[in-house]
């Protein structure tokens, strides 16, 4: 207790907040709660998730990935959450690269896992009738579904990117009248604007993932390994797209004037979900079901040990019980 009571008089002064920090995106009510856990488990493809996070899309076809799938996996299955594989292309062409994938036998078999392919590339296998390889993908990764992203603008910077002929709301309705997998559809860093997420509501989807403005943006990934004329000219591209705070408010809206018309059941949170209490706060004003999803502060956690990647979980799992034992969010 000394020391605690010394440590409380030297961080004194460093510790300080002016009144402008406050977060005004809730009520902090002390009186009301307890240092217990709430049950937040979450429904999501006929699977329980114990916390409402989604581990967003990764990567593959390296060794460094291949160790950062297995820790995100090892993860996902101790603490309970949802994750979703990065793209999965290279497996229809490279099959050796499987084990970089193979997470299901880490995680285990209660929480849900998606595999993850291109729109393009969902054209091109439309195109060839080849459809019927992503469920012999999803069945070899004992996966609970498929990840569709779209990605128009990451295509049209990459260097060697793809050509997309038909609009994606399109290829997804045929490709739905052709399966019966649990689909995802999400974007890659730029959100959805308002008629195609008015579009998505109306297709019997597993959920929408925002992939908002705001975190990750592949297009500009791509656009940084462009030459410097492509780098200059198509810059102001990367700053047009939609955060995923415009994105809840907008599917609020949407679920008001929709209503039985949505078919999706459920959003994905993601895009510039910096910090645990983004993501609650949004989960909690969504008027449809919600999980929130966060990609590169995993990213960063999971490139070494697994043990520093289990105390960051943990934390998070003990921030999400105080945000609903003592936080109220201001509607």
């Amino acid at each position: 207790m000394e020391d605690r009571k010394k440590d409380h008089i030297d961080l004194a002064f460093s510790s300080r907040l002016n009144g402008d920090m406050v977060d005004n995106r809730f009520d902090y009510e002390p009186m009301l709660g307890i240092h217990g856990k709430k049950d937040l488990s979450f429904e999501f493809a006929d699977k329980i998730m114990q916390l409402p996070i989604w581990v967003s899309s990764m990567t593959g076809g390296t060794k460094r990935a291949g160790t950062i799938n297995k820790n995100l996996a090892q993860a996902c299955g101790e603490f309970g959450l949802g994750m979703g594989l990065g793209s999965c292309r290279i497996l229809l062409d490279s099959p050796e690269y499987f084990d970089d994938f193979n997470v299901r036998p880490i995680m285990g078999d209660d929480v849900p896992l998606f595999a993850n392919i291109g729109i393009c590339q969902l054209e091109q296998m439309l195109q060839n009738r080849s459809e019927g390889e992503l469920d012999e993908l999803v069945d070899k990764l004992q996966a609970d579904g498929l990840a569709i992203h779209i990605n128009p603008m990451q295509e049209a910077f990459q260097p060697e990117g793809d050509v997309l002929k038909t609009p994606p709301i399109e290829l997804l309705k045929k490709y739905l009248e052709k399966t019966d997998l649990k689909i995802i559809v999400k974007e890659v860093g730029q959100g959805f604007g308002k008629e195609s997420l008015r579009q998505l509501l109306a297709l019997p989807l597993e959920a929408i993932e925002f992939g908002a403005l705001g975190g990750t943006n592949f297009s500009l990934v791509e656009l940084n390994r462009s030459e410097a004329v492509a780098a200059e000219v198509y810059n102001p591209f990367i700053h047009i797209g939609h955060t995923a705070d415009n994105m809840t408010h907008t599917i609020n809206q949407l679920v008001d004037k929709m209503g039985y018309k949505i078919k999706v059941n459920n959003v994905i949170i993601s895009g510039g979900i910096s910090s645990l209490l983004d993501g609650y706060y949004l989960t909690e004003i969504s008027k449809m079901p919600a999980i929130f999803g966060m990609g590169s502060a995993f990213l960063r956690h999971s490139m070494g040990s697994y043990d520093k990647l289990q105390s960051y979980v943990e934390k998070l799992a003990n921030g999400l019980q105080l945000a609903n034992n003592f936080l109220r969010v201001k509607l």
